[in-house]
């Protein structure tokens, strides 16, 4: 198996002007996915994760460090890369399929075959019979899975999701969760997958890294050995909780630091306090 994405030493570093200072967000994180590969970050609240995700996409840019996607430079957006946000953002004047068909037609590709590409991914993620529904008729999760197969069509080499299942309910997130691991594996796609959920994390992925408090760096990679494919019924899996338990206690001492860092921030005194001399 191939290397698919390959991160070496970044970092991602902003200047804020109120104050002039630098804000380090991600430190020298060097990782590696392969082709065909699951694999999910985990974190404290704050940590970098959406932040690498932004830097692999080409949507952020590195201060230091490349990202290489089969041994190329990233150097911004492409087309060999497609990103899942928690919002699923479709344009409510179309469709369903006229959502899916966007992508493809911002790579300038609308003809017939386009359209039977797209009807494809709306099947694959199980929405046949609601091409011509508009977005305010479906559900949450429905909703999602359009902008699932409208990330799919296009192909890319690698997909980006960003808490894909976090604004859905615990019963609908479960069986989205069950439904990604299908459609992955029938698309044979790559997936970066970002989640603040251990079990989440555990269930979808092959292996699970773990970013550190900010600024983020990784931590530990911890594999997940449990066969495919997996239903949901393996979260109650003597493995499944003993894996749970060992990401915990790798995120638990961070999330510490983080609530630790965030009291002393609010002890500081404001500027205008400062000004008074209070």
């Amino acid at each position: 198996m191939a290397v698919k994405l390959e991160a070496k030493g970044v970092c991602v570093e902003y200047y804020q002007p109120r104050t002039e200072n630098r804000l380090l967000a991600v430190d020298d994180v060097t990782l590696h996915v392969m082709d065909g590969e699951f694999v999910s970050i985990v974190g404290p609240s704050g940590c970098g994760k959406t932040t690498f995700l932004g830097v692999v996409d080409g949507l952020i840019p590195a201060s230091t460090g490349r990202i290489l996607i089969d041994g190329k430079l990233v150097t911004g957006p492409g087309r060999d890369r497609a990103v899942v946000f928690q919002d699923a953002s479709l344009l409510p004047w179309r469709t369903v399929l006229g959502n899916v068909l966007y992508g493809l037609e911002c790579q300038g590709i609308n003809s017939r075959q386009a359209r039977e590409r797209a009807r494809h991914f709306v099947e694959m993620v199980g929405l046949q019979g609601f091409e011509h529904h508009y977005p305010h008729e479906l559900s949450g999760g429905m909703q999602q899975r359009v902008n699932l197969a409208r990330a799919l069509v296009v192909d890319p080499e690698i997909l980006l999701m960003d808490e894909p299942f976090a604004a859905l309910d615990a019963q609908t997130r479960e069986v989205m969760q069950e439904e990604l691991l299908d459609i992955w594996r029938r698309a044979k796609k790559t997936v970066l997958f970002v989640t603040h959920q251990i079990g989440e994390a555990i269930y979808l992925s092959d292996r699970v890294i773990v970013f550190t408090a900010r600024p983020g760096r990784v931590k530990d990679t911890v594999p997940v050995e449990i066969e495919r494919p997996r239903k949901l019924a393996v979260k109650r899996d003597p493995r499944f909780l003993k894996l749970e338990d060992q990401v915990w206690e790798l995120i638990e001492t961070e999330v510490k630091k983080t609530m630790l860092t965030d009291r002393s921030v609010r002890s500081l005194p404001t500027d205008a306090q400062r000004d008074a001399g209070t």
